[in-house]
């Protein structure tokens, strides 16, 4: 059905849908229980619901979720039993669920395993909710139930999830005047205007999960050119953003006007979204993209004994593990520029900052610009950790471990490993997938090591301190 066909309003005609499933993500999981009430305006025009056969074995976290068992789904009809019924069932219909992606992605993914392609207009109830009723602190179906007085005898089956969602279309279509529940349908529905050369599809094709999307357009050769490349929590949503009404301003109109082709990869969660983002983006210098710092930002002060002066040194793996080194610099010109204004503003001594060279007091001292450290006046080793205390919004955080780490992301169905070594990524690889040695992995990409990446480090740096990834020592 194309979408065009059918106008939402609170008369058209809806089928409102609840699946359960073995698990969260349609391209890994199935269904095992689907329900559909169609319904126009007020009237109830049937009730449809079946168990559906995953074709395997469902887990005891599931069965103690819905209640289904392996007995009950052993004898039950496999999707494509069904596809056809179902499909009937909600043609000509707006698919109506509560977190409407999950119910129509696990639908349409089930349709595409039978051998067929399925699309149809949907509504979310959880954006309609939060249209109408902004006050409401959570707007999962268990507190819609609660709100609006809702009776149902069995949560997680889809019949009686199914049933709850048409009484609470049936409380907003009693309680709202038609012309404000119309204008809450329309927000509700964040329609995305897609670029005209892009399929239709992409809206449904996209998943909800972490990962890294492209845009690219067309070279006057008739070849592709990488437009833009970004990050997202929830590819499907970031994707559709920029086509939104929200997204007028000229650099996101001019970039929609170029877009020919969109391709995205996902990932197991947030970190190696941000890690791929940025490596495409070093190497592959896209058009719409503010190109990252890459190494060129590879000087740093490295300070040592209490009372020698700092040197100026490139950053590597083990200034970044000694917990003292100080800013980041294109050039050696740049960080001495910077460290002699800093001194200049604070009276610090040139000759004890290794600034300047030669017998007696410094240049600053006899011109009242030092506070005397070069003639004794504090001794060395206090000025220079006062200068390192002033220099602390600068430091680089020190390595804390004492060797490359692993850092798992994502969970059993969707695992990433990271190997991580003095905030520098070498290498992302996927449990099972990967016949050598993480030791091994690591190893060979050390040796291709780059020079210090500070979006890297950026990255690194703060992700680290999220106790929900997992961090172990690579053995």
């Amino acid at each position: 059905m194309d979408r065009a066909e059918l106008t939402l309003s609170p008369d058209c005609p809806v089928a409102f849908v609840d699946v359960e499933t073995t698990g969260c993500a349609p391209g890994r999981h199935r269904i095992i229980d689907v329900a559909v009430i169609g319904a126009r305006g007020d009237q109830l025009e049937f009730e449809w619901q079946s168990l559906v056969n995953p074709g395997g074995h469902i887990s005891a976290g599931t069965t103690a979720l819905t209640g289904i068992d392996n007995d009950m789904l052993a004898n039950a009809p496999r999707f494509e039993d069904l596809a056809t019924e179902l499909r009937n069932r909600l043609a000509g219909r707006v698919f109506i669920a509560h977190n409407v992606r999950f119910d129509y992605g696990f639908i349409r993914r089930e349709f595409a395993l039978a051998g067929g392609e399925w699309r149809a207009p949907n509504l979310c109830t959880v954006r309609l909710s939060r249209a109408l009723y902004p006050d409401m602190p959570h707007h999962n179906l268990d507190a819609v139930i609660e709100r609006h007085g809702i009776h149902i005898e069995q949560r997680h089956r889809a019949m009686p999830d199914a049933r709850a969602l048409l009484e609470f279309w049936r409380r907003l279509r009693a309680q709202w005047p038609t012309e404000e529940l119309q204008r809450a349908l329309e927000i509700s529905a964040l329609r995305a205007v897609l670029p005209p050369a892009l399929s239709p599809d992409l809206a449904d094709d996209l998943p909800e999960e972490p990962g890294v999307y492209r845009f690219f357009g067309e070279t006057e050769q008739g070849g592709d050119t990488l437009l833009y490349v970004g990050m997202a929590n929830n590819l499907r949503e970031r994707v559709l953003d920029h086509f939104r009404a929200g997204a007028s301003d000229a650099r996101s109109l001019r970039l929609a006007a170029q877009i020919r082709r969109v391709n995205w990869t996902e990932t197991a969660g947030e970190l190696g979204a941000l890690l791929l983002e940025a490596r495409e983006i070093r190497e592959s210098r896209p058009v719409y993209n503010k190109q990252l710092r890459a190494n060129s930002e590879r000087f740093a002060w490295l300070f040592g004994d209490a009372a020698d002066a700092p040197r100026l040194v490139e950053i590597d793996a083990e200034v970044l593990r000694s917990g003292d080194a100080f800013g980041t610099w294109r050039t050696a010109g740049d960080a001495r520029r910077a460290l002699e204004c800093m001194a200049r503003e604070r009276r610090w001594c040139f000759k004890l900052l290794g600034l300047e060279q030669g017998p007696g007091s410094c240049v600053g001292y006899q011109v009242g610009r030092c506070g005397g450290a070069c003639v004794g006046r504090e001794p060395p080793a206090i000025h220079l950790a006062r200068v390192k205390m002033a220099l602390m919004t600068l430091r680089l955080v020190p390595w804390p471990h004492s060797g490359p780490v692993v850092v798992q992301e994502g969970d059993s169905e969707h695992e990433q490993l990271h190997l991580i070594d003095a905030w520098q990524h070498l290498a992302t690889v996927s449990p099972g997938e990967c016949d050598v040695p993480l030791d091994e992995v690591a190893r060979s990409a050390g040796a291709r090591r780059r020079g210090f990446e500070f979006d890297e480090y950026r990255i690194l740096a703060r992700a680290l301190r999220d106790n929900r990834l997992r961090v172990r020592p690579l053995p």
